[in-house]
């Protein structure tokens, strides 16, 4: 679903990526870890066709997104860090909102069942989005990707500033989606949320990947010296 091949991306004598390559499957979770600058956001924006890579091949879906990107904004959500929403209005009028911007028409009783299918409890779904918390945002995100049936989600620092409650809500939404066929890419430096929620972990350092490996095969205290071992040297 998702394929990066011997991809680089340079901005004039800076390189953000070098020679990437990573595939994540329908129904798979990756995680891109690595610290601030690593190459994560370039990586989304490249997939996203916000960028055209330098070198190498992008593919999301088979398609190219830089030359595709009305079918990639069918195909792909991005949710970032902050998710932007409409603070005066409510969750339901938010998500009824942003579907009909994509031409998505679904019925009142659809977008509620949507909305608490990704956690936001029904109480939350018509009260002003100004009030919610940042785990309540991202679950409004989250319904929105969900509600186009986009087949990949693209999340960048999805768990950053959220309390461990709603970290471990988050993690079960992203499972629950992928076991539903959708593809997961999320970009983070939470080296506990990572092993946690994901099938696949890859670190970047200065734009190259260089570990990859199975979430099970590794504990989070081994995960966490692995880490720490490839930013010191």
């Amino acid at each position: 679903m998702i394929q990066l091949s011997k991809v680089s991306k340079e901005f004039k004598t800076n390189i953000a990526l070098k020679d990437l390559s990573l595939e994540v499957k329908a129904g798979q979770i990756y995680a891109l870890l690595g610290s601030n600058g690593a190459g994560k956001t370039t990586t989304i924006n490249l997939l996203l066709g916000f960028l055209q890579p330098t070198g190498g091949e992008v593919k999301l879906d088979g398609l190219t997104p830089y030359s595709s990107k009305k079918a990639i904004s069918e195909r792909a959500a991005y949710i970032p860090e902050n998710v932007s929403l409409y603070p005066f209005l409510s969750g339901l009028e938010n998500l009824d909102y942003f579907c009909h911007l994509a031409g998505i028409k679904k019925p009142k009783a659809t977008l509620t069942e949507i909305l608490s299918k990704c956690g936001l409890e029904s109480e939350f779904h018509n009260q002003k989005v100004s009030e919610y918390s940042k785990g309540m945002r991202q679950k409004v995100g989250i319904a929105i990707a969900y509600a186009k049936e986009a087949k990949v989600l693209l999340l960048d620092e999805p768990a950053s500033g959220l309390d461990p409650a709603a970290s471990n809500e988050l993690t079960a939404i992203l499972k629950q989606l992928a076991g539903e066929g959708a593809t997961i890419l999320m970009a983070s430096h939470d080296l506990f949320r990572v092993r946690e929620t994901a099938d696949r972990i890859g670190i970047l350092k200065h734009g190259s990947l260089v570990e990859e490996l199975d979430a099970s095969d590794v504990s989070a205290n081994t995960l966490e010296n692995m880490y720490l071992q490839y930013m010191k040297n």
